[in-house]
């Protein structure tokens, strides 16, 4: 199974380093969430996938876990799930007959689908006072207007984000 990893995340030109024996640590490029870091760990029976997707919610607790229960089934390979601290994972496993350069790579993309596309909603829910507070103190400081756009929908609790 080591091979067939290693093999697949080379042929797909992802960066990657084996921090030990069986256990690879990729890194996948995203527009929204710049940069999500996935572990591929051999296991004896299965490979573990995990990936962190944010820290846990500073604010409206409910809608931010509901939202990401309601996701969880309509997912493929991982799901979301939380660790002691209530910080946020993408996890999955995979039995080890399974685990081939094909499977690796739909892996891979939903992975980076997930929290890509999910990043933005997650911030929304559960971090949005924050987000407003620190829009707030770069247009005080004076942040150019362009990069502040980024923060736009969040400044303004009103827009059609």
């Amino acid at each position: 199974m080591r091979e067939v990893i290693e093999a697949a995340l080379k042929d797909a030109e992802i960066s990657f380093e084996e921090a030990r024996p069986g256990a690879f640590l990729a890194r996948l490029p995203g527009q929204k969430k710049l940069t999500t870091m996935v572990w591929l760990i051999v296991g004896g029976e299965a490979l573990n996938v995990e990936a962190f997707f944010c820290r846990r919610p500073d604010e409206n607790h409910a809608e931010f876990y509901r939202w990401l229960l309601t996701k969880n089934g309509s997912m493929y390979g991982v799901h979301f799930s939380l660790d002691r601290e209530g910080d946020v994972y993408l996890v999955g496993r995979v039995p080890a007959a399974a685990v081939t350069a094909e499977e690796i790579d739909r892996l891979l993309g939903c992975v980076l689908t997930y929290a890509d596309e999910g990043f933005n909603r997650a911030l929304e829910l559960g971090f949005a006072s924050s987000i407003r507070r620190e829009w707030a103190w770069r247009v005080k400081h004076g942040e150019s207007l362009a990069n502040l756009r980024a923060f736009a929908g969040f400044a303004d609790p009103d827009s059609d984000r």
